[in-house]
This record gives structure tokens, C-alpha cells and sequence, in this order.
């Protein structure tokens, strides 16, 4: 089956080939075809009869182009084909007057032939300029001024010196006047399909060459028999013959399938370009020119048409300027509206919802809401921002449904939105923050996933506020909201002494490390039942000089919230690898082999954390076993680059350890994705452990849970003998807490002062 299916692709690329250059073998015949009727013996039936066999050759090709390329519209070049069929047909008729009946009567029947292609041609250039779907009207008016400069210039030069030549006859008159004119109207045809950048496609280029070359031989035979040679085999056979040549070739060409494609593709992309310019401003001033032209002045009839033909022109332009400036309008308008509004919600953006609030607190007092998503990273990162931006457009819609007809909402960046509520009443904010949560809590469906989206409001009434102060007040409650993990709050002063507090704590805090007012404190982890010295735990302290010993529940999470734990957490690890070190080269036997280092989300998630660890361990020539890095479950739950971190921890030989264990999202899938090698039970299982029930099972099967995975497991907050006993009961060998000894600068001397092993062991 693949072979067939090959050998007939091998097939058909020949016939394409063939279809992409049959146009050009097609203009090479011609073009060779008419070099041939050149070297006929002129005057005669043989040249005659290849002129028409050009003719009638090149105007069925029209007919073959349609069945081979199938055109949306085959329409336009039906009334192409019958147009040429006309023509070729009116040789005919005039070779059977001159060579059977010996007649060269004018006019004849030739002649409404002739004249009966052009209705045909211009109907078919109209279709072409008409499937354009936005039928701009700059190109019509264009068009118009083309035409009506360049038909000014036929009138004086060609048509009324042709009816002028003519015999006495009116219909003598008319019919001579008949060809220039019907050049004319192709030549407006043309302007209004060539004035913009809508007929690129090379098939209405050879259908423009084509019209062109049919307008230079009828005016040359109109204008300029006298001078040239119009006999049979004259120079104008060559315009007249390529003419025919070009109709067919047009339509062979394969641009003429795709043409509406390419079409469409550039519609509405009119632009005022230095070449259109120059033709639009010549065709302009083509009436006044006239007008000061030698000997036109004197024949009253020019004078008066090249006079209309200026207001025409005049009001012309004036049209067209007029809709340049409505344009421009437009334009302005739209450039507002992208200024204003989010390019990808179509909601109002920063600036507009300033302007609105600004505006809203000149009526009186209102209420604002900030909000943020919780989780929107985590989307962008795992579905790509493709995905992000859908989640966005389909939140947006949500936030306007919950808003209704009582607020109005603006994204002001990211993943965060605003409303603006015109009741200064709190009643009405938290109306609208109910109606939030309920749109977001149903599940939105992006990249084929149904994703659950949470939000965090904060409320502010605007009494008394600039618009700057109450965005400010909003955002303070919002990630008051975030911290606490409530959906909304309301704004209150108190929120604001707390900020004041924690940017007070934050730049001592700073300060501090620079002072070196932080000091390392370690926790004991030892074995059971003999209480021997294991390991340490890393603990900082900070030794205020006017307030002294500061907690670090204190001033970590204000680290936590203002970055400053990354510089904190990399002090703290080179000062603890910098102390094992010393410890292990020491002559104490007794001296702990292995120090924990507890790291925040906030750290592993920094790129180049692992690099840091890499040079704490190096610069003070610390194996890397003989580190553990402490991480919370909750640090890793969203995985990404935090546990890519881990991974490449691993590699480098350094432990991790899950502290806190039992107390996170999901306790059991991190056993699968993160390279833990120790859990640190956490103190609320222990505290229990001797009393029996459901802490005491918990317990006793993490213990299990640890053993069978090969993991080493850590029993946090001892502080009795019973339950370090009970904890052996159930098969643990590692703990740590008060029982054993207190964090301190040396838990050697700790260890020797207060003797941790087990009553009765």
C-alpha cells in the first residue's frame, strides 16, 4: 500500500508541475506566435487566418484556466471568456467582408462585435472588483479621479478629434467614438481594482496588462491613423494580438484559483502609498492643465468639458479628503479604545478604571475590590500561556457576569482585576465578592482540563480617599485575605499599623544580617534509645540590640513576604555548613556528623538555589551527605521548579527531608515525586502518642510508611520520657526536641549537661 501510494504521488507531481508553468508556455507560444504572423506575407489570407487562430486559441484557454484551477466565482471570467469570443468572432466576421464578399464596409457587423466584448470585459472586471467583501469606498473615489483626469485627457486628444474625422454620419461618429470611450470605462474598471494593494495576485496583473494593451491599440488606430501603419500587419496587430494572448495566460496562471484568498487577505489594507499618491494628485491636476493648454481655450466645447471636468474633480477630492479625516477619526477612536481596554479580555484596563474611579469619586464615596487568582502561575507553567490566556478571557467573562448591572470590572494586569462599585455601603462590596466566588467555583475548562481557579478579594470603602489611596487600601486587604486564606476582606486601619510593622521589621531585618545581629542556634537529633548525639537542626535567632531576643515567627514570614529570606536562607546555610564543618573536623567524637537546614518555597523556587548549596558545601569542604535540606510539603505541592530543584539536590549526594509530615496538601503523592530520604513527624502526632487513639495510629504508620519505603523517620516535639519510650515502642529510631535538649549555640555541651537517654534503658 506505501508503495502504490508513492508511485502515484510520483504520478501527479509531474501534472502539477505542469500546471504551475503552463502559463508560461502559454506566453512563450504567444509570444513566438506573433513573431510568426510578422514574417507572414502581409495583406493575406494566411496572415489573416493565424490572427484569428491566436484569437480563438487564446480565448478558449480562458475556458481550460476555469476547469484546471476551479475559481471561487467562475462567473468573472465566463463574462472574460465571451467578451474575448466576441471580439475573436468580430474578425471573423470582418475577414469574411474582406476576403469572400471583398467589402470593407464601415460600420458593420464586425464593428458590434467588436463593440458588444466590451460590456462583456467591463462586467467581468466589476465582478473582480466586487468580490471584495469590504467595497472600500476610498478605492471607488479613487478610481473615479483616475478616471474622470485620464478621461479629460481621451476627450480632448482622442474622442472629439475622432468624431471630428468621422464621416458626416451620426451612427459613422458614434460607433468611431465607441471604442475609445468603452477604453475609458475599462480604464475606470481598472483604476478601481489597481488603486489600493487589493489585486496583487499576478492573474488580475495579466488581466490589467491585457485591458491596457486593448486601450493602446484602439486609441493608436482612433488617434493615429494618419501617422501609423493601422493596415493588416501593422504594429497594432502586436498590441491587439498580446492583448488576446494575455487573456488566456491570465487565466492559466494558478493565482487566479486563490485569487478571492489573497483578496480577502489583503482587504482593507488601502494605504496611501508615494506611487498612488503621485497618480491620485496627477490625475488632479490633469483639468487645470488642460485648461491653460494651447488652442484648447479657443474651442469652446473643450474648454467647457475640461472646466466641468475640474469641479468634478474638485468635489472628487473633497470627497476623498473628507473621508480621510473620518478615517483619521476612526482611527483615533480605535487607538482610544486599545489605550483604554484589555487587548485580551476587552475589559478596561489600569488607566480606564482610574479614570472611572477618579470620575465616580466626584459623584461621592464608593467602594473598590481587588483580586487576585490563586494557582495562575501554575497554570501558565504546566499548560503553556496559551492555555493562561484563555483561563483569563474565561474569567473575565465570569467577573462581569458576578459584577452585572451594579459594578463595573477592569483587569489592571497579570492575573489581577478591580471593580469599581458605585454603593459606599460594605454590604454591597461583599455582595459582589459572594457573587465571584460562586462564578469561580464552578470548574473552567482549558486544554482539554477542568480547572478549579480560587480568588482572594480585598475591600475598600473610598471615603475620603484619592483614587490612588483607596487602590492602595484594596490591595492591602487582599493580601491580608491571601495570607489568611480567606476569599475577601474588608480594608481596616489595623491592616495598615500591621504593614507599617512588618516594612519596620523588614528593613532591621536587613540591617541585622548586615550587622551580624543573627545567630544560629541548633536542636539536637538524636538516637533511640541511647539519646546519642545524630544529628542538628539549624535554627536563627535574632539578637535585636534595643528589643533583644526577637522570635522568628516574628520576622520569618515577614522575610517570607518581602524576599528577604533568600538573602537570609543563604546566609543561614553557609553559617551552618561553615559550623559542621568545623564539628567534623574537630576531636570530639561525640560531635554531631550532620546538619538540617530548613529552606522556603521561596528559595527553591529562585532559580540557581541549587548553586548556592553547591557553594556553601565547597567553600567550607563539607560532604554533601553530610547536609539535609528541611522542606514543608507545602512547598512543593505545586511542584515545578522546586522540585526540579530537589531532584538536582539529590544528584549532588545532599539529603532532603519532609518536615512537617502529615500536615500538608498530600502527604502521600509527594512520597512519589520528591527524593526525600527522612520524614520529620510532625509534633501533632507526638504530642498524643502515649494517650493512644487515632494520633498514636498515625504515628505508629508513618513509622511503617518510612521502613518501607527505606526512608529514615524523625519524631518532632519530644518533651517526656513516655512518649520517647512509646516511640521506640513503635519502632523509632530517630527524634528530636525539649526532652533532649534545647536549641543552642554547642548541643555537645547541651547533650553532656542533660543526659537524653531513656529511663530504664
Amino acid at each position: 500500500m506505501k508503495v502504490r501510494h508513492l508511485d502515484a504521488e510520483r504520478a501527479q507531481q509531474p501534472s502539477a508541475v505542469l500546471r504551475r508553468r503552463l502559463w508560461w508556455i502559454a506566453l512563450a507560444a504567444g509570444v513566438a506566435a506573433i513573431g510568426g504572423y510578422y514574417l507572414l506575407p502581409a495583406v493575406g489570407l494566411t496572415q489573416s487566418v493565424s490572427y484569428n487562430a491566436v484569437g480563438w486559441i487564446y480565448s478558449l484557454l480562458i475556458l481550460v484556466g476555469i476547469r484546471l484551477h476551479r475559481p471561487d466565482r467562475p462567473a468573472v471570467w465566463y463574462f472574460f471568456l465571451f467578451g474575448q469570443l466576441m471580439s475573436v468572432s468580430g474578425d471573423a466576421v470582418w475577414n469574411f467582408y474582406v476576403y469572400v464578399l471583398h467589402q470593407e464596409p464601415f460600420p458593420s457587423a464586425a464593428d458590434l462585435l467588436y463593440l458588444s466584448g466590451y460590456p462583456l470585459l467591463a462586467a467581468g472586471f466589476v465582478r473582480l472588483v466586487g468580490q471584495h467583501r469590504d467595497r472600500d469606498p476610498r478605492a471607488l473615489l479613487d478610481a473615479a479621479i483616475v478616471a474622470t483626469g485620464t478621461g479629460l485627457v481621451f476627450w480632448v486628444f482622442v474622442l472629439h478629434p475622432a468624431a471630428a474625422a468621422a464621416a458626416d454620419t451620426m451612427l459613422e461618429r458614434a460607433i468611431n467614438t465607441a471604442y475609445p470611450a468603452a477604453d475609458v470605462l475599462l480604464l475606470a474598471i481598472l483604476a478601481g481594482l489597481f488603486a489600493g494593494s487589493r489585486a496583487r495576485h499576478r492573474s488580475a496583473r495579466l488581466l490589467g496588462a491585457a485591458a491596457v494593451l486593448l486601450l493602446m491599440a484602439d486609441v493608436g488606430y482612433s488617434s493615429l491613423g494618419t501617422v501609423m501603419n493601422v493596415d493588416q500587419g501593422g504594429p497594432l496587430d502586436g498590441l491587439w494580438l498580446l492583448s488576446y494572448v494575455l487573456w488566456g495566460v491570465a487565466a492559466l496562471h494558478p493565482s487566479m484559483g486563490s485569487a478571492r484568498t489573497e483578496d480577502n487577505r489583503l482587504a482593507g489594507r488601502l494605504e496611501m502609498r508615494r506611487g498612488r499618491q503621485v497618480l491620485l494628485t496627477g490625475s488632479t491636476l490633469l483639468a487645470p492643465a488642460i485648461l491653460f493648454l494651447p488652442g484648447v481655450s479657443g474651442r469652446r466645447g473643450d474648454w467647457m468639458v475640461a472646466a466641468g471636468g475640474a469641479v468634478v474633480l474638485f468635489l472628487l477630492v473633497s470627497a476623498r479628503v473628507s473621508g480621510f479625516l473620518k478615517q483619521i477619526q476612526r482611527q483615533a477612536g480605535d487607538l482610544e479604545t486599545l489605550a483604554l481596554h484589555d487587548e485580551l479580555t476587552g475589559l478596561a484596563n489600569r488607566r480606564h478604571f482610574q479614570g472611572q474611579l477618579h470620575a465616580a469619586l466626584a459623584t461621592g464615596p464608593c467602594s473598590v475590590a481587588l483580586l487576585d487568582l490563586t494557582g495562575f502561575k501554575k497554570v501558565n507553567d504546566k499548560l503553556g500561556h496559551h492555555a493562561g490566556d484563555r483561563l483569563l478571557a474565561e474569567v473575565a467573562e465570569r467577573l462581569t457576569v458576578a459584577a452585572g448591572d451594579v459594578a463595573s470590572v477592569a483587569r489592571m494586569g497579570g492575573d489581577e482585576f478591580a471593580f469599581l462599585i458605585p454603593d459606599a455601603h460594605p454590604e454591597a462590596a461583599v455582595r459582589i465578592a459572594e457573587r465571584v466566588g460562586r462564578q469561580l467555583a464552578r470548574p473552567i475548562r482549558v486544554a482539554g482540563q477542568d480547572l478549579l481557579i480560587r480568588a482572594n478579594l480585598g475591600l475598600a470603602g473610598t471615603s475620603g480617599a484619592e483614587p490612588l489611596e483607596a487602590l492602595r487600601r484594596a490591595d492591602v486587604a487582599m493580601y491580608a485575605a491571601k495570607e489568611a486564606g480567606e476569599p475577601f476582606r474588608w480594608y481596616d486601619p489595623e491592616l495598615d499599623r500591621s504593614a507599617g510593622e512588618d516594612a519596620r521589621i523588614g528593613a532591621e531585618l536587613r540591617t541585622a544580617l548586615d550587622a551580624g545581629h543573627l545567630r544560629l542556634v541548633y536542636q539536637p537529633i538524636v538516637e533511640l534509645p541511647t539519646g546519642r548525639l545524630i544529628a542538628v537542626e539549624a535554627l536563627v535567632r535574632w539578637h535585636h540590640p534595643e528589643r533583644g531576643l526577637i522570635s522568628p515567627a516574628e520576622f520569618v514570614p515577614v522575610a517570607e513576604r518581602d524576599g528577604t529570606i533568600v538573602e537570609l536562607g543563604a546566609w543561614i546555610l553557609h553559617e551552618a555548613c561553615r559550623q559542621a564543618a568545623i564539628w567534623r573536623t574537630g576531636d570530639d567524637t561525640d560531635a554531631p556528623q550532620r546538619v538540617s537546614v530548613n529552606v522556603s518555597a521561596r528559595q527553591l523556587a529562585r532559580p540557581g538555589f541549587a548553586e548556592t548549596v553547591r557553594a556553601a558545601l565547597t567553600g567550607n569542604g563539607l560532604p554533601a551527605a553530610a547536609l539535609t535540606i528541611e522542606v514543608t510539603e507545602t512547598a512543593v505541592f505545586e511542584g515545578g521548579r522546586s522540585l526540579e530543584t530537589l531532584h538536582t539536590l539529590n544528584e549532588m549526594g545532599v539529603r532532603i527531608a519532609l518536615d512537617d509530615f502529615g500536615t500538608g496538601h498530600s502527604s502521600l503523592t509527594l512520597l512519589q515525586t520528591v527524593p526525600a530520604h527522612a520524614l520529620k513527624v510532625d509534633k501533632s502526632f507526638v504530642d498524643h502518642v502515649t494517650a493512644g487513639g487515632r494520633p498514636a495510629v498515625i504515628a505508629a504508620t508513618l513509622i511503617k510508611v518510612a521502613d518501607g519505603l527505606g526512608m529514615a523517620a524523625v519524631a518532632e516535639g519530644v518533651e517526656t520520657a513516655e512518649q520517647a519510650a512509646e516511640l521506640h515502642r513503635l519502632g523509632y529510631q530517630l527524634a528530636q526536641g525539649y526532652y533532649f535538649g534545647r536549641p543552642a549555640e554547642n548541643p555537645v555541651v547541651v547533650r553532656q549537661r542533660q543526659p537524653a537517654a531513656i529511663p530504664g534503658k
